[in-house]
């Protein structure tokens, strides 16, 4: 033994204690602790901790949580600050799980403080299962949004981390599921910087996030856990990346097994290894001893990775007394607390989109006798909860929401009306054995509230149950089963019918744009869903949700699942026009924006500008806007995007108020990305809108007005 332990001593920095305490360790040793379960090395007081934990919209699989909307629910609050308070409420909820369960010693899977958590891949497709992971198809968006929930998981500490975030799937990951494991996925340098990377720069550069983690699939000819081209080059050269590399869960055998770009399992850990990917989810890496013995890696580079992996550790603390760790106080009571539930439903109201209304909404449940609530996910925990969940210790359904808000007053009908995507509910029943139930309670009411849609038991991760159904991938864009015969049967009753969708991604609700009263879109909200469905169905909340996805209209317009070029995908460059734009969501009172003011109309190239614009609620409610900036390059060299979010502030102004609204456009919000995936600032004319929508057409039609419209000339 060493005479001095510097790893214990507070004196020195993080990176001089770990050197020192990996130096302690044998090679068998080091190589332990590379594995997700990491066994503890007594001689040197390192406790057994593993690495895997969840927390995408709640602390995940470790018993009671409060749980937000899925990730893609947040996404549609378009809200930094919101998307902030949540993760930190998720991290202080995880500090408090996690000292209580180490004094109980109790340290298996997810009870740790390294939560793999956010998901930043760009939902390009909306058949993917996991989209509702991500907070949706634009790269601005995305990154604001993955920037403040790392901050909020990591605090603001000088010295040491609340918990440690981790941007994933680095890179290139959206589907197809079934194919995940040998798929390679060709991305022009052009959309790499453009679309896919953008979102995990700002994740290292700006949020200086603890973790990354590889994705299963080859980008352009190399795993992504093993490539140099990503992990080498790109995050650590290029972005200065200094934290630890996580592979995807037993990701690192694919590269032998399925990808074929190595023969044999000392190989394949080696090549990861060697690249940069510090962590095994998983067990492979026990591998190395063999790796070395073959001269496939040496022992610096096992040592350069324990080395990040016991910096992280001592970031959280964990070789320090409780008294010097600010967030090891943190008492258990704060775990599904009143204060973070009510949280959870602010979130969820803040998430829904009002997709139409005819004017039936909001419903005055004074004028109401009877309410007919109907649909496979009108009484669905499932659909609250989304994927990567933990547990509520309340779950309140649409029809529970909806019955707290009339009580005894309104006549509640309920009927389940089909299965989610099978044939018929009971075994034995014959298909569609709930159909005629449906009618029957449609027909006995005045209005009916019709819950349709998915849950994260039909799209999801492959490995999943959902399986059963297009390997967590969904085959297109139809409600699933026998919703639209469900839908077409109610509507027919000439009651009026009020959707709503609780889904993770888009669908092609063509029918019920055209023949239903008001479509929903709710998500999936999280455990207090139903409350806030019903909050903003009968009018205490004014919707104010925007879509952070593109609606298309058919599965048919959209270019290949496997096809990773952006060209004809996402609002960015899709030529045909939406059902339901990006960026939109309807109100119950309406904003005015006027007076726009740029800073300066001409600028030299690296300069940026400030935008003001004067917004006034013109309704007769209290109401929540979601103010957007698009910019567009009208003298491009290359291909650009139609236009591209390029700010977005949410405000809340009472009937008749006014508030002016500033946005500070930087210089790389107006730089192209050529074909060598390089950023130009190339002089020209740009167009800078300012609204509460796009500006395309599609958008302008369903708000009833146009974003106000700026020119800007970089000379």
């Amino acid at each position: 033994m060493k005479e001095k332990a510097i790893y214990l001593d507070q004196s020195y920095s993080f990176e001089e204690r770990a050197k020192d305490l990996v130096s302690r360790m044998t090679t068998e040793e080091k190589v332990s602790q590379m594995l997700h379960a990491s066994p503890s090395i007594d001689r040197l007081g390192i406790p057994a901790y593993n690495w895997w934990n969840e927390a995408l919209h709640g602390v995940a699989r470790a018993g009671t949580a409060t749980m937000f909307p899925q990730a893609i629910g947040l996404a549609a609050t378009f809200d930094e600050e919101l998307l902030y308070e949540v993760a930190d409420v998720v991290s202080t909820e995880g500090r408090a799980k996690y000292h209580e369960n180490s004094k109980k010693n109790d340290r298996g899977i997810y009870k740790g403080l390294t939560f793999w958590s956010p998901n930043v891949n760009i939902f390009r497709d909306p058949r993917w299962g996991r989209g509702h992971e991500t907070y949706g198809e634009d790269p601005y968006l995305t990154s604001r949004l993955g920037v403040a929930f790392i901050k909020g998981l990591q605090g603001n500490d000088p010295k040491y981390l609340k918990s440690a975030a981790c941007a994933k799937h680095f890179a290139v990951h959206s589907g197809p599921e079934a194919i995940r494991h040998e798929f390679d996925a060709i991305a022009s340098k052009k959309d790499m910087y453009e679309t896919y990377l953008p979102a995990f720069k700002a994740c290292v550069q700006e949020a200086d996030v603890e973790a990354v983690m590889g994705a299963y699939n080859r980008t352009n000819g190399e795993p992504c856990c093993g490539s140099k081209t990503l992990l080498a080059d790109i995050l650590r050269d290029n972005w200065g990346f200094k934290g630890h590399v996580v592979s995807d869960c037993w990701a690192i055998s694919d590269f032998h097994l399925k990808h074929h770009v190595t023969t044999t399992a000392p190989e394949s850990v080696a090549l990861a290894v060697r690249n940069g990917c510090d962590l095994n989810c998983g067990n492979l890496y026990g591998n190395l001893l063999i790796a070395l013995e073959e001269g496939l890696i040496t022992e610096e580079e096992i040592e350069t990775s324990v080395i990040r992996l016991m910096v992280t550790r001592m970031k959280l603390g964990m070789f320090d007394s409780d008294e010097q760790v600010p967030y090891a106080s943190i008492p258990y009571d704060v775990v599904d607390c009143k204060e973070h539930n009510e949280l959870a439903l602010e979130t969820a109201k803040k998430s829904m989109v009002l997709l139409k209304n005819d004017g039936i909404l909001p419903l005055n449940k004074d004028g109401i006798k009877s309410i007919a609530v109907i649909g496979p996910n009108a009484d669905s925990r499932q659909a609250l909860i989304g994927n990567y969940e933990g547990r509520a210790s309340e779950y309140i359904t649409v029809i529970d929401g909806i019955r707290e808000v009339v009580g005894d007053d309104v006549r509640l009908r309920y009927s389940e009306g089909c299965h989610l995507f099978e044939d018929r509910i009971q075994g034995l029943g014959e298909p569609g054995d709930r159909l005629a139930e449906a009618v029957i309670c449609a027909e006995n009411s005045d209005v009916v509230v019709l819950c349709l849609g998915l849950d994260s038991s039909i799209e999801g991760e492959e490995m999943h149950k959902s399986n059963a159904y297009g390997s967590g991938d969904k085959y297109d864009l139809n409600l699933p089963g026998q919703q639209q015969e469900l839908m077409e049967k109610v509507c027919a009753t000439g009651k009026p019918v009020i959707l709503v969708l609780l889904t993770g991604s888009a669908l092609s609700v063509n029918w019920a744009d055209e023949n239903v009263s008001a479509i929903l879109n709710a998500w999936y909200p999280g455990a207090q869903g139903g409350r806030a469905i019903a909050s903003v169905l009968f009018g205490e909340t004014s919707p104010s949700g925007k879509l952070p996805i593109t609606f298309y209209r058919t599965t048919e317009e959209l270019p290949e699942f496997t096809d990773y070029s952006m060209e004809n995908r996402t609002y960015r460059y899709m030529k045909n026009e939406a059902l339901y734009p990006f960026g939109f969501g309807l109100s119950y009172t309406q904003f005015d924006y006027s007076s726009l003011n740029v800073s300066t109309t001409k600028i030299k190239a690296g300069e940026g500008f400030t935008i003001s614009v004067n917004i006034t609620n013109t309704g007769n409610m209290v109401g929540e806007e979601v103010a957007q900036v698009y910019i567009k390059d009208l003298e491009a060299s290359c291909v650009v995007p139609t236009w591209q979010l390029s700010g977005m502030k949410r405000i809340k102004l009472a009937p008749g108020e006014s508030t002016e609204v500033t946005f500070d456009i930087l210089p790389e919000q107006l730089a192209v990305v050529n074909e060598d995936g390089q950023n130009i600032i190339e002089p020209g004319d740009f167009e800078v809108y300012v609204g509460g929508s796009q500006p395309d057409k599609r958008s302008i039609e369903l708000m009833g007005k146009a974003p106000l419209k700026a020119l800007v000339t970089v000379e």
